[in-house]
């Protein structure tokens, strides 16, 4: 047998259920409000006709299923060609569905066509596209969210691995005397402020923040932080950690930063605003 068509009656079983469950409730439906009038027949025979009702949709809703299917695999249509393809399958199984009900009912069930009974048809068959629809909307909607979450792992492993690296490594800020050198954690470092010839670095430590001087430049730490993009300068006296940015304040033209763990103010010159702001 054709690959491709063992693909197609595949697909067709994973369906069998749905199509068991919309066929079955258009069984119940017109077994219970008896929309049609098979009073002229025994209870027995009356189910034997409803169920035959659901096995007209059953049939109909498969055959076009594995139609479409067809159609896909052999002819490869655009998203937009598949739209036109689903509303197509459901217009089809509305058509011949009311077309074999009419029939069926007319030369099995006995009834007289009228044109209210085949109003009542149409809706009753209105119901197999639409559910068949949302279930694949549902359906597709399903393989969207499965697709993100695969894609989020994948972009969540670097993110991860950076978050790693950026906990456990620690960086030495080493004076020019080198008598006051200071080693910290990369994510422990708050801010870094320029103080005459020294620089103030602030850093958390049992989540309270302290400082500490030491004899440097704050090129000469903005080097030494370059290659860890949350640091960035957004004076030109001052340089933060982006984690530990509680909030951008503003008053008139002047901009400053509250730091967690900490009452001071931080100046922003407009110089650094536009990329602080990109950056938080």
């Amino acid at each position: 047998m054709n690959k491709k068509l063992e693909q197609i009656l595949f697909l067709i079983k994973e369906d069998r259920k749905l199509f068991l469950s919309i066929s079955f409730g258009v069984f119940v439906f017109v077994l219970f409000f008896q929309p049609f009038p098979l009073d002229q027949f025994d209870f027995n025979n009356r189910l034997l006709i409803v169920a035959g009702l659901g096995a007209i949709v059953f049939v109909f809703m498969a055959l076009t299923r594995a139609a479409f299917l067809w159609i896909i695999k052999y002819e490869d249509p655009t998203p937009q060609e598949l739209v036109f393809l689903s509303y197509l399958g459901g217009g089809i199984i509305l058509v011949l569905s009311s077309v074999a009900f009419a029939f069926y009912l007319r030369y099995v069930g006995s009834v007289n066509i009228s044109f209210y009974t085949m109003f009542k048809i149409v809706v009753i068959c209105f119901f197999p596209p639409v559910a068949l629809g949302i279930a694949d909307e549902l359906k597709d909607l399903k393989q969207k969210i499965e697709l993100l979450s695969i894609r989020k792992e994948i972009l969540q492993e670097p993110i991860k691995k950076f978050q790693d690296d950026y906990l456990h490594k620690s960086i030495e800020f080493v004076s020019e005397n080198s008598t006051e050198n200071l080693n910290l954690l990369i994510s422990a470092v708050a801010l870094i402020k320029s103080a005459d010839n020294y620089v103030e670095i602030g850093f958390m430590d049992n989540k309270q923040l302290r400082k500490k001087l030491i004899r440097s430049t704050l090129k000469n730490i903005e080097q030494q932080l370059k290659p860890y993009p949350n640091f960035i300068r957004c004076h030109r006296i001052c340089i933060v950690n982006t984690y530990y940015i509680e909030k951008l304040n503003r008053k008139f033209s002047n901009y400053w930063l509250t730091i967690k763990g900490s009452e001071e103010l931080i100046p922003v010159s407009r110089q650094y605003l536009l990329k602080l702001k990109e950056a938080i």
